[in-house]
């Protein structure tokens, strides 16, 4: 198959949906599939065998890691030439929209995948009122596509609430041989630690610094548990904000770790606090899972799918700023109660890690592109 991604987030970005873009991409490339991926500008020119095409970006205003890519002729150009069976939409925005026109203007069949929560973000930055506003225009982007993939079972019942059709879920994936338990390092728990002594529990979090996340909602954790430590993995818009709320307590800002030391820093963790209530799936948790280190969740979104509360790690309630807050102080408190438990909680999120590889993940989404292929011929041998 000859498969074009349009995609609004790549390399060199580091997030959630570039892990999942680049496995997939690495595994259809692996099948024998041919594959080109258009991104905003900055990227590498190719990768495991596909290739990838920059176009010209301008930062999204209060989200400026995200660059809107804006196609021009070259987009269409390098489209005709590659002649792809399919086209994949991931996210669409500017650059997705551009993907859709193309492929309706050329008659290629077309998927689109949901993978961030953005009219939930809309709170997070004062601007709730516009939510109903986007959720149209994401429900017209997203009915042109013959299929829309989501990453858990919760995104795909709120898409069909919200009017979006033809929705399945594409299953999570993690990569088990890079995240581990057995890379638990002295060296990185003293680095997770910084300047503090390590005399309790090391709490850690893995992700973007930004304010749909819900970081600060870690300090009162801290407060309650004094024995505790936060390691927090990861930069962004919010840092400085946050530098501040965490002022004051046992917090290390460790900045952006990746490879095997983003690997240790999982598996060296005592638990693993993901406060964010935005979350389409929460791959940081699946990685922290691998790893070995037992995880704390909302209750909300697709985190669900992935935590059995009490088995594999716990999940909070995080409605309403102190209910959440008592919620997520008691998770954590149950999570790091007893050792024989927490122990138990870290083979069972191994596991349940073990079950969810890229490559059955990728062969999921190949047979949906190969099934819409198929419906496709059928209807042109009709008419």
């Amino acid at each position: 198959m000859k498969i074009a991604f349009f995609t609004e987030t790549f390399l060199p970005k580091v997030d959630g949906i570039v892990t999942r873009l680049t496995k997939t991409v690495e595994n259809l490339t692996k099948a024998g599939d041919e594959v080109v991926v258009f991104c905003p500008e900055g990227c590498p020119s190719e990768y495991m065998g596909a290739t990838v095409v920059g176009v010209p970006a301008m930062p999204l205003p209060l989200y400026p890691e995200l660059k809107l890519g804006l196609p021009g002729p070259a987009v269409s150009e390098t489209l005709e030439k590659f002649k792809p069976d399919l086209i994949h939409v991931v996210n669409p925005a500017v650059l997705g929209l551009g993907g859709i026109w193309l492929a309706k203007t050329n008659g290629i069949p077309l998927v689109a995948s949901y993978h961030t929560h953005l009219p939930k973000y809309l709170e997070h930055y004062g601007m709730g009122m516009l939510e109903p506003l986007l959720w149209e225009l994401l429900k017209a982007a997203h009915n042109q596509a013959t299929l829309n993939l989501c990453t858990s079972t919760a995104m795909v019942r709120e898409l069909s609430e919200k009017g979006i059709q033809n929705t399945a879920l594409w299953q999570r994936g993690v990569d088990t041989e890079s995240f581990r338990p057995d890379l638990r390092k002295d060296a990185m728990r003293k680095k997770l630690l910084g300047t503090f002594d390590d005399q309790g529990s090391v709490l850690i979090y893995v992700g973007r610094l930004s304010a749909e996340k819900q970081i600060e909602r870690i300090k009162p954790v801290l407060e309650a548990l004094p024995n505790t430590r936060l390691a927090l993995v990861g930069d962004g818009p919010y840092r400085q904000q946050l530098e501040k709320i965490f002022e004051n307590t046992a917090t290390t800002f460790v900045g952006y770790l990746s490879g095997e030391e983003l690997a240790s820093a999982y598996a060296s963790g005592d638990a693993f606090l993901f406060p964010s209530s935005t979350e389409t799936l929460g791959l940081v948790l699946l990685e922290a899972m691998a790893a070995g280190c037992p995880v704390v969740g909302a209750n909300k979104g697709g985190i669900p799918d992935i935590i059995d509360d009490g088995i594999n790690g716990c999940l909070y309630e995080p409605e309403g700023e102190d209910e959440g807050a008592k919620s997520l102080i008691n998770a954590t408190k149950k999570l790091l109660g007893n050792e024989i438990e927490r122990q138990s909680m870290r083979n069972a999120a191994r596991i349940e890690a073990e079950k969810w590889g890229w490559a059955s993940a990728t062969e999921q989404l190949r047979a949906f592109y190969r099934e819409i292929l198929t419906k496709e011929q059928s209807s042109n041998v009709a008419a």
